[in-house]
């Protein structure tokens, strides 16, 4: 081995840690929405057909991370920070519909925000789907 070629190496993927590190400094911090997303209504609550749609979508955008039953225990979700939510959880479901929603939509690294890739109606079929993860 040529320890002139691995130690500078080894010290650039130290250094890309701790930039990693500093740059996700909310990680254990809790993801909170504003007070005013709590006044957001969802226009489908109780569409069982909407729940359909939004777990049509769920398989095809976050069961990577969230998992196939929402536990926040999918294959790319193993190395984030923080680590992909749990939907399942009581602290998740009682958040009302609104705050999911702009969390949904606004986002947060490594959350992405789904503002332009999906349209209202299918961000909002999303959280009736999230609404049945209940534990």
């Amino acid at each position: 081995m040529n320890k002139k070629r691995i130690l500078p190496n080894m010290m650039a993927i130290v250094a890309m840690c701790f930039l990693f590190v500093g740059f996700n400094s909310h990680a254990q911090e809790k993801w909170t929405a504003p007070s005013s997303a709590d006044n957001l209504v969802n226009p489908l609550k109780g569409d069982a057909g909407a729940a359909a749609s939004g777990k049509r979508t769920y398989r095809m955008l976050c069961v990577i991370c969230h998992g196939a039953k929402g536990k926040g225990d999918g294959m790319g979700g193993a190395g984030l920070t923080p680590k992909p939510t749990d939907f399942t959880d009581s602290d998740v479901q009682a958040q009302t519909d609104g705050a999911l929603y702009w969390k949904l939509t606004e986002g947060r690294s490594p959350m992405a925000s789904y503002k332009t890739a999906l349209p209202e109606k299918k961000r909002w079929e999303l959280i009736n789907y999230i609404r049945t993860l209940k534990k």
